[in-house]
């Protein structure tokens, strides 16, 4: 989405767009399912389990990070991640809102 044409949406608009960019890749999906089930901050193990090389895992946990996704917490030499339950929260929120719009009368669309 071009920079200069997001003003033209609505502030909802713009989060459901950005959240739903991270789920556009299955990698980010995968570690997000992966944090989740561990229920636990995950420090480095995300490579074996997602199977793909670190600098690519760490590109995907920047770009969840950025979006408030999940938090990164600096332990000793590693950084540990987990599920920001708060953004989380406003995500799933934003999403079933969305997701539960009423759908229009299909008859008239032909």
């Amino acid at each position: 989405m071009g920079i200069t044409k997001s003003e033209i949406f609505t502030k909802q608009q713009n989060e459901i767009a950005l959240i739903a960019k991270a789920f556009g890749h299955p990698a980010r999906v995968a570690i997000l399912q992966h944090l989740f089930k561990m229920q636990t901050c995950i420090c480095g193990d995300l490579v074996s389990e997602i199977g793909l090389a670190q600098p690519t895992i760490s590109q995907h946990l920047k770009e969840l990070k950025n979006l408030g996704l999940i938090k990164g917490n600096v332990e000793g030499t590693s950084v540990c991640y987990c599920i920001n339950k708060e953004k989380w929260n406003e995500a799933l929120g934003l999403f079933k809102e969305f997701l539960e719009l009423k759908p229009i009368n299909q008859d008239k669309c032909k």
